[in-house]
Formats: C-alpha cells, structure tokens, sequence
C-alpha cells in the first residue's frame, strides 16, 4: 500500500516522504521514473519538466519545473544532483531549497518486485522565495507541505500503477 511514513508536524521544512512495493523489476519501474516527459502524468502539481542543458538525463542537468495548483501557476529551477541508473534520482529545486529523491532497490527473495522510496528533505532550510510564495499563493507553507506529502503518495501510486500496467486514481 502506498501511503507516507510519518505524519504531519506541520513545519514545512520536514522531509516528506511516500513508498510502496511495486510488482516489476527495478529496472522496469527506472524505465518509467525516468521519463521526464512524462512525469507530469504522475504529479499532481507538475505541469512540465523542461530540461535546460543540452545531454540529457545527467548529473549537472537543469530543468525547468512548470507547476501548478489552482490558480497559482509558478516556475521551478532544478538541477539533477545525483543518478545512479537503476537506484538513485535526485534533484535540488534551488528555487525552493529542497531536495526531490527517488530510491529504488530490489525487493522480494526473487528481486523481482521493487521498493521504491520517494523523499524531499530540505537539506539546509527553504529559500526566503519559497517562505514568501507559499503563504501568498498557495494557503500556507504547512499546509503546502501536507500537500506535497499527499500528492508524492499519488505520484509513488501511479508510477506503481504504470509498472503493473493498471490505472491509478
């Protein structure tokens, strides 16, 4: 069952965090992950991730984030800080301080089933932009965060759902 593992503090520095078990190898479910373009069939609250480097899917890569709840349409600027094919996809969203990752590993006696792992901590704290932007536009930097934890439960859910070859709500 995909659902976060801790509960709201209501600071919005928090690490969020959602996983489940998804019954496909690691490297199907990398396949999936991935796929840049099509992440925003996942995310909630992604409109477009554009890359603004040449060279793909790399360390050093920069993308432009597109998001979007409600009304409030807002850019994000990230660079990709860490990929280990198979295992480990992560970014930081500079625009806001926090660190997006992706964890994968076997799971299972037969290794054919995979654990994926989905966090966002802040590793040193959220920028002053994004103190600033969320009680603005989008009702409160605690509720945001709730928020956020809450839409990485449906993105784990539907990336699950695309690895099985079902539909996700």
């Amino acid at each position: 069952m995909t659902a976060p593992l801790a509960g709201s503090t209501g600071a919005p520095d928090r690490e969020l965090r959602a996983e489940t078990v998804v019954a496909a190898p690691p490297a199907a479910v990398w396949d999936l992950l991935t796929d840049l373009d099509r992440m925003p069939e996942r995310s909630p609250e992604l409109v477009r991730m554009v890359p603004l480097k040449r060279g793909g899917l790399r360390v050093g890569q920069w993308y432009l984030g597109i998001n979007r709840r409600g009304l409030a349409v807002w850019p994000t600027r990230n660079v990709v800080d860490e990929l280990v094919p198979g295992s480990t996809l992560a970014w930081l969203t500079t625009s806001s301080g926090a660190r997006w990752v992706w964890e994968l590993s076997p799971e299972g006696p037969d290794g054919r089933s995979t654990r994926v792992v989905h966090r966002r901590p802040v590793p040193r704290r959220l920028t002053a932009v994004s103190k600033v932007f969320a009680p603005l536009a989008l009702g409160g930097s605690a509720a945001h965060a709730d928020e956020l934890e809450q839409a990485m439960v449906q993105t784990v859910g539907r990336l699950k759902a695309a690895a099985e070859g079902v539909r996700a709500g």
